[in-house]
């Protein structure tokens, strides 16, 4: 029988996002990096899941990327895809934490990462990956964030209950700008990311996921609580989202945590 990390690896990896997100919503992210589509660049995408940004960075960028994710079934299918593309001179799939990086100091011009930093929490996210940027390098990161400065109490504890780092965007923007880093840019993910790019696919799976899972406790608590999670949202979605956040390394070293 799966474990609960196995489970949750079969459920998403069948579907092309793993969180929130849009190739849209990752190019009005480069937009406002204004990163130089010639450039060779060194990206880090960091929680990469199966892929998607790391494809689009891939094809709109003169990039040598390193996929980063701990799940390994992720990892399997990007490298399939990397495989069937022709992208393994673009793109380098790794199996790892993102809280233990096997990178070197200052090592990237970009850190990415979609849907992914509240694994390790925005403010240890932010602080760690700093060191491996360049002075002025960039770091795009999408996190959900409240989109009203109050909210209905179910939602609220839902939510802190979850992930206790959940804010508004003047938040984390403050916690950038304490980090080290100038805020160059930040957006809100539309409804289709969440209903058509994410939820919905997801859902369509429910019923295949738990029939490969022999409907065991464990796979129908995880359906459970992912649908619990859906109607929060379809109830509430006018309170909160993601934000899309780019920020620069600051090169003075002075103000470093």
């Amino acid at each position: 029988m799966l474990n609960e990390y196995q489970l949750i690896e079969d459920l998403h990896k069948r579907t092309k996002r793993q969180g929130p997100g849009g190739d849209t919503e990752t190019l009005n992210a480069l937009n406002l990096a204004m990163l130089d589509p010639s450039a060779p660049l060194r990206i880090a995408d960091i929680g990469c899941g199966t892929g998607a940004s790391t494809l689009h960075l891939a094809h709109a960028l003169n990039a040598q990327i390193t996929a980063v994710d701990f799940l390994p079934g992720f990892i399997d299918v990007l490298n399939s895809i990397v495989r069937d593309e022709n992208l393994s001179h673009k793109i380098t799939p790794l199996i790892c934490s993102m809280d233990n990086l096997p990178f070197e100091d200052e090592e990237f011009d970009v850190i990415w990462s979609e849907g992914a930093i509240y694994n390790i929490g925005f403010k240890k996210g932010i602080t760690y990956w700093k060191r491996f940027l360049k002075p002025g390098g960039l770091l795009a990161v999408s996190e959900i964030t409240w989109t009203h400065a109050t909210r209905p109490t179910e939602l609220q504890q839902y939510w802190e209950s979850i992930y206790p780092e959940i804010d508004t965007a003047s938040a984390k923007i403050a916690a950038l700008e304490q980090s080290g880093y100038t805020i160059i840019g930040y957006f809100k993910l539309s409804e289709h990311c969440w209903l058509d790019n994410y939820y919905g696919p997801l859902q369509a799976g429910f019923t295949d996921f738990l029939k490969r899972n022999g409907n065991n406790k464990k796979a129908a608590e995880i359906i459970d609580e992912a649908q619990k999670e859906i109607a929060l949202y379809e109830k509430y979605r006018a309170y909160y989202s993601y934000g899309f956040y780019i920020a620069r390394k600051n090169s003075c070293h002075h103000n470093n945590n």
